[in-house]
Order: C-alpha cells, then sequence, then structure tokens
C-alpha cells in the first residue's frame, strides 16, 4: 500500500509537469508555424489542459482497467463543478461570461445529453466512442468559425494571454518541450494508473469507485489551482468557461478514447448514480445560469449548494466501499 500510494503522488506530480510541458511545446510549435492565437486557443490550450484526463483514460484502456477511466471522467466533471466552482464561487460571486452563455453552456448541454444517449444501454463501444469524438469535431469547427472574427475572443480563451510569453521559445526548445511533455505524460498516465489499481485491490473496491474519486479529485486539482488562482487576481469571469470547457472535453474525448479502445460494460450504478449526479450538477449549473438570478451569477450561498452536494455525494461512495 505505501509503494502504490507513493506512486500515485509521483503520478500526479508528474502528471501536472508534463501536461504543462506538453502544452507550453504545443502551443509554442502552432504559434512558430504561424497558427493564430485565436486557434491556439480554441484547440490545442482546449485539448492541452484536459491532457492529463486523456492520457490516464487511454492508459487505463489499455490496462484493461476502462472502468477506472470511465470514473475519471463522469467523477472529474462532477469534482469540476461542485469543489472547483463550489470554491472558487465562495471566495468571490462568479459571473456568467457571455460566450458562456450563448455558446458553451448550450453544448455542455448536448454533450451530457448525448452521453446518456451512449451509456442508457449500459455499453460503451467503438460506435459511441466514434460518435462522440464526431461530436467534439464539430464543436470544434463551430466554435472556430463563430469566434474568427468576434470582438468577445478575450472571454472565450483567457489562456492567450500566456501564449505571448511562448513565442520566447526557438523551434528547437517547442520540439524538445513537446515531445518530453508528451513522453513523461504518456510514464506518468500509465504509473497512477498502475497506482490506482494497485490501491483498488489492496482496499477491496471496484477500479470504477477510485477513478470516481482519488483520480478524478487528483485530475481536478489543476483545474482547482488555476481557477481559485484567477478568482484571487479578480479574473472572475473566466473561472466557469474553464469548468464547462473542461466538462465538455472529459465527455467527448476522457470517455469517448476508452470506449474505441476497449469497450466495456457498465453497471446500471453507473448510469443512475454516478452519471445521475453528473447531470444534476450540470442542470443546476444551468439553473444558477439562467433561472434564479436578475443578472447570471453563482453567488457564495449558490457556491456552497455546489460544494456541499460535492461532499455529500463522495461520502455517499465511501459508505458503499
Amino acid at each position: 500500500m505505501l509503494i502504490a500510494s507513493l506512486g500515485l503522488i509521483v503520478g500526479f506530480v508528474t502528471l501536472v509537469w508534463s501536461a504543462d510541458r506538453f502544452l507550453n511545446g504545443a502551443a509554442a510549435s502552432a504559434r512558430l508555424i504561424g497558427m493564430s492565437p485565436l486557434m491556439i486557443g480554441l484547440t490545442i490550450v482546449s485539448l492541452g489542459t484536459s491532457a492529463p484526463e486523456i492520457m490516464v483514460a487511454v492508459a487505463a484502456a489499455f490496462n484493461g482497467t476502462t472502468l477506472l477511466a470511465i470514473g475519471n471522467a463522469i467523477g472529474s466533471n462532477i469534482a469540476n463543478i461542485g469543489l472547483v466552482l463550489g470554491i472558487a464561487a465562495l471566495i468571490a460571486p462568479l459571473p456568467f461570461a457571455r460566450s458562456v452563455l450563448s455558446s458553451e453552456l448550450p453544448w455542455l448541454m448536448i454533450a451530457t445529453l448525448a452521453a446518456f444517449l451512449v451509456l442508457f444501454n449500459l455499453h460503451l463501444g467503438r460506435l459511441e466512442g466514434i460518435g462522440l469524438l464526431l461530436l467534439l469535431g464539430v464543436l470544434m469547427w463551430r466554435l472556430v468559425r463563430e469566434h474568427r472574427n468576434s470582438s468577445d475572443v478575450e472571454e472565450l480563451a483567457p489562456e492567450l494571454e500566456e501564449i505571448t510569453a511562448l513565442e520566447q521559445l526557438t523551434r528547437t526548445q517547442a520540439i524538445v518541450w513537446l515531445l518530453t511533455g508528451l513522453v513523461v505524460l504518456l510514464l506518468a498516465a500509465q504509473l497512477l494508473v498502475w497506482a490506482a489499481t494497485e490501491i483498488a485491490v489492496l482496499l477491496g473496491v471496484s477500479e470504477l469507485i477510485i477513478g470516481l474519486t482519488v483520480i478524478a479529485i487528483g485530475t481536478s486539482l489543476p483545474e482547482l489551482a488555476a481557477t481559485v488562482g484567477s478568482v484571487i487576481k479578480g479574473h472572475t469571469d473566466i473561472a466557469i468557461g474553464n469548468v464547462v470547457g473542461s466538462n465538455i472535453l472529459n465527455i467527448l474525448a476522457v470517455m469517448a478514447l476508452p470506449a474505441i479502445i476497449a469497450p466495456v460494460t457498465l453497471d446500471v450504478a453507473i448510469l443512475w448514480r454516478d452519471f445521475g449526479m453528473m447531470l444534476a450538477m450540470t442542470l443546476l449549473l444551468l439553473l444558477f445560469a439562467y433561472g434564479l438570478n436578475r443578472r447570471p451569477v453563482i453567488t457564495r450561498f449558490e457556491g456552497m449548494v455546489l460544494l456541499l452536494a460535492w461532499i455529500g455525494y463522495n461520502t455517499l461512495l465511501y459508505t458503499q466501499i
């Protein structure tokens, strides 16, 4: 247990570091070949920030633990809304940016409904995974088309502010960081999956529960740090957009890839308990955006509601271990 726990910690730390290096290298390489900052923000940065979840999902599928990957995708979405936005809203009320209200939240609902349709028969196979990836492709295409001439680009991709710092990387440096980050990312994901599987066996719990709890919280820590940091700096308008974008990718990429690699039959609890909780948290977010307040904002009280809902869900999971 000690070795597995140490492996879990090392895996998380290395995963976060390598994901950052990989993202920097990919964004800098794209900039050097002439890609615009908007395109980098909408595609490479968006996908790069979900690299830890994606790599863990792929590693889990190749290791024959697809349920861990599915649990990671669903659990991360629950943690992003309940833990990340809940804590951030307690620090300062979080307003919904215009692009989030008009584009990203509707797409999150579409992705969530698509996930329900593919999970309803309790089997996640290659056709379902391909369908989710195709939906992701449509989303990326629409985002680029809609925002190419948009005046509110800064709302859509706050990470663009950081890309200017990447221009000082030479082509060689960018490629080195890209390849180094990718290799270490793959190794860290493999270590993390091994450690999580060992812990599950030693504790006598399913890999699904480990994915829903330990792995989901660990892979959501970067979002928590980035969101809380942006709120403390006064950039409250970008917090919700970061989380919504991450949740869309968790459904359309993190859930899709392991289904293509290793199809899996699911337990009914995944649909009604776990996906049901993810759906409830998503609907709660939509209610805060469109229904409860005269202006779209997550208040401190609503942040407390989200955090308590996340704590209650995890308490329920731990009682079933």
